[in-house]
């Protein structure tokens, strides 16, 4: 069993695929730990173990018990993605918004796309030596556009050294949920990209007809999902079949608020307010990721933190156009 006490950690160990926790787990399987005391530490916790930092808690250790050897440094710009991404998992309503995510080690790609006829949506059937319907699955004509997200850390090490991991953890968490807000916001331009528009039967408010004509308009796909403004929520919530009881116990339950028609209804700061988006969230958008959260770990690690960037890089790409509709309000 690889000791964990005794690896050695240096900067390289970023530049390996999968990062350094890809390298230190070849070091140190997780596997080999199983019915001990450190089951369900993965490599990288076994290491922040090894030097005793606490990065939570009321006991939490100071920014600069990363820094107390050289080995244990090389662990900061890790720590820094790993609090990054917890932020944006905390503050992401993408997975409520893409059917899959793919991730590349270039900045170009270009995405798949699903194009039947009419005939091969229906798949009809097919007599003794008639043609079968055909369905295209060809290259996108564009590359899909990444955009990097991203933020600058401005502190010095000695304005941060001696503050505790706990309050640095909250901080970083805020550069994640800002940077999963942005990714949001490039999600939905994106499937207002593509929404095919329904039009509402009134200028000055939504009715249920509007959301059964919606529904209709996206058939043979499902609606699962639907974004709205923090204006065009309001107006949703007020159409009286949207206040079925049912609905509202499992919001109550949940905080997740099912729609009469099943779908579900995101909110979103970012959403057209003049529109309400449709879709099928099994078959419509693909997230494009260019690698993960890039820390500049060579600055970290040498406690230059000021100046030092915080990115990642991601597109959004539709993967069956016709399966998403707006509702014009």
């Amino acid at each position: 069993m690889a000791n964990f006490q005794n690896i050695r950690l240096e900067k390289g160990m970023y530049q390996v695929p999968g990062g350094i926790c890809a390298a230190l787990e070849q070091a140190d399987p997780s596997e080999n730990y199983k019915g001990t005391s450190l089951e369900g530490l993965d490599a990288f916790q076994r290491q922040l173990k090894r030097f005793d930092i606490k990065v939570m808690g009321r006991n939490s250790d100071p920014v600069a018990k990363f820094f107390s050897t050289s080995d244990s440094s090389v662990l900061f710009p890790e720590y820094i993605s790993r609090t990054v991404r917890t932020g944006m998992e905390e503050a992401d309503i993408l997975g409520k918004l893409i059917a899959t995510v793919t991730k590349i080690d270039s900045l170009d790609y270009r995405a798949l796309s699903l194009l039947p006829d009419d005939d091969g949506k229906e798949l009809k059937t097919v007599g003794e030596g008639a043609q079968i319907p055909s369905a295209s699955i060809a290259l996108g004509e564009n590359l899909v556009q990444l955009h990097k997200r991203g933020r600058i850390l401005s502190a010095s090490y000695e304005a941060i050294k001696y503050q505790k991991l706990d309050v640095f953890t909250i901080m970083l968490r805020q550069i994640g949920a800002h940077i999963a807000r942005s990714q949001a916001k490039d999600a939905i331009d994106t499937l207002t990209s593509i929404a095919s528009d329904v039009e509402a039967t009134s200028e000055d408010s939504i009715t249920y007809a509007d959301i059964v004509k919606t529904w209709n308009a996206l058939h043979p796909y499902s609606m699962t999902t639907l974004v709205a403004s923090i204006t065009a929520a309001e107006k949703l919530l007020a159409i009286p079949e949207f206040m079925d009881a049912t609905a509202g116990l499992n919001f109550h339950a949940t905080g997740k608020l099912i729609t009469p028609l099943g779908a579900e209804l995101v909110k979103s700061f970012h959403a057209p307010a003049d529109k309400i988006l449709a879709f099928d969230k099994s078959c419509t958008l693909e997230m494009v990721q260019a690698g993960d959260i890039t820390t500049e770990f060579d600055k970290l690690i040498d406690r230059q933190l000021e100046r030092a960037a915080i990115t990642v890089t991601a597109g959004f790409s539709p993967l069956s156009p016709d399966s998403c509709v707006a509702l014009n309000i």
